[in-house]
């Protein structure tokens, strides 16, 4: 016979077992899974508050002399086609015709939401671009479009007894150039992505019949329900300039109380947040249109010209702006620098944005610490001018701050470049292999192992 005390964890071991059966069931672990994750997360953020993570430059010093040389396999910058048309050479102009003063392109009958899904946001907006040109889907796929366009740009760690919607839920971003790649590897149509747009960029191509995704920054309402910086990115179908509003479909919403179709946005909100990814767009376009696209573009055709563009808004954002908007203006001359190869003139405007970072209020609306999540041209900067230990400290800074843990695999392989730069092999192999575990589509990542001889 057993004692009492011996009977009382015997009934409490059966009752976790019995719990832990019953959560495990598909119904059952469907409804409750997100409430758990996300008191886990209230868990790790109450001991280490996200704003607090502060990465600081180190001060730079005269470094190898010999300096690696830029890798072509990309992690973020992409290389755009270039154009067919001649490209144009004086001051911007992107259509010779004045501009409607009102278009609606009527998006309500493409919108796709994230709703149901971990980090969507990617996939709905490039299922609308898509939709808008009449995709139908991957040949052979019947499942939801959401989910044929995530199982190739998020396909999640490779754990047969989940499907890729739960393993792809660790995947907190998708970068402009998968959902470019999608498009180029797996649907008839083409893609292009530019860097330092404005209103009228967006306007010219909406009424041109080319709606423009693009990527911002705002705020919201987490899943902890704290206020905080997030990037998101928006479907462009209309604009009107009597009420200064562009028309957006915006896939994310927290409830079905608060769908997010045909979202009227002024002109100054969309570009307030606009300024936090270096005025970036996208447009999917069928490529036989490719021509009358570029001609819409005018100077914008030219990537490189765009990039110096980009610069130019940068360094006026500098004189302008303050605070937050500060450091992304910063950030963003970082940035297009990256893009024009300048490695050192980037890390210099790197480092003026982070010191900008650490003075500002610790509060989420104040410091954007997802802002390396979703923009790598820091780690570009750092490693190629021979920073490694400034690649190291900001991927670790960066890891330190998701709810879910340190999942981000850009920020694992760069962090595995620079291990590898500086002579430490175990530590380069360890991030490499879980950058590739948590994404098996990791092209970047999988041509490294191979260099390295690892599987």
């Amino acid at each position: 016979m057993f004692k009492r005390p011996h009977r009382i964890v015997l009934a409490v071991i059966g009752l976790l077992i019995l719990a832990t059966a019953i959560y495990n069931l598909p119904f059952v672990h469907s409804r409750l899974a997100w409430r758990v994750e996300a008191f886990q997360a209230k868990i790790r953020q109450f001991f280490r508050p996200p704003a607090e993570q502060v990465f600081i430059p180190a001060a730079p010093t005269a470094g190898p002399t010999t300096l690696p040389t830029p890798i072509v396999t990309r992690v973020e910058p992409p290389v755009t086609a270039t154009p067919t048309l001649p490209l144009p050479t004086d001051t911007p102009t992107i259509t010779p015709t004045p501009l409607p003063q009102r278009v609606d392109l009527k998006g309500d009958r493409f919108y796709t939401d994230q709703k149901n899904r971990w980090n969507y946001c990617g996939p709905a907006n490039l299922v609308m671009a898509l939709k808008f040109w009449g995709w139908k889907g991957l040949p052979g796929r019947t499942d939801d479009l959401r989910d044929q366009v995530a199982s190739v740009v998020k396909p999640g760690f490779a754990d047969p007894s989940k499907n890729f919607i739960e393993r792809g839920r660790l995947d907190l971003n998708v970068m402009p150039y998968e959902m470019a790649d999608f498009v180029t590897n797996y649907t008839d149509y083409a893609a292009l992505i530019r860097h330092g747009g404005e209103l009228n960029t967006l306007k010219a191509l909406v009424s041109a019949g080319f709606p423009p995704v693009i990527e911002k920054g705002y705020y919201e309402r987490d899943t902890q329900g704290k206020r905080t910086w997030m990037g998101h990115y928006l479907f462009v179908t209309g604009y009107d300039d009597a009420e200064n509003v562009f028309i957006v479909q915006d896939a994310y919403y927290l409830n079905e109380e608060k769908p997010r179709k045909n979202r009227r946005i002024s002109y100054e909100e969309l570009l307030e947040g606009w300024r936090s990814f270096n005025y970036l767009f996208m447009v999917v376009y069928p490529p036989e249109r490719e021509q009358e696209l570029m001609t819409i573009l005018g100077n914008w055709s030219d990537p490189q010209w765009a990039y110096r563009h980009a610069l130019e808004l940068a360094e006026t954002d500098i004189q302008t702006q303050t605070e937050i908007d500060l450091f992304f203006s910063w950030f963003n001359k970082g940035t297009s620098l990256v893009q024009l190869q300048d490695y050192a003139g980037a890390a210099a405007a790197y480092d003026q944005a982070f010191t900008l970072y650490a003075g500002l209020t610790q509060d989420n609306s104040q410091r954007p610490y997802r802002m390396v999540w979703y923009q790598t041209g820091p780690y570009w900067a750092y490693f190629y001018t021979g920073r490694y230990q400034d690649v190291i400290n900001l991927a670790n800074v960066t890891l330190a701050t998701p709810s879910v843990g340190p999942t981000l695999e850009e920020s694992l392989y760069w962090r595995a470049m620079a291990y590898y730069a500086l002579g430490q092999t175990g530590p380069a192999a360890k991030d490499m292999l879980e950058a590739v575990r948590l994404n098996p589509n990791f092209a970047p990542g999988i041509q490294r192992l191979k260099e390295w001889g690892l599987r």
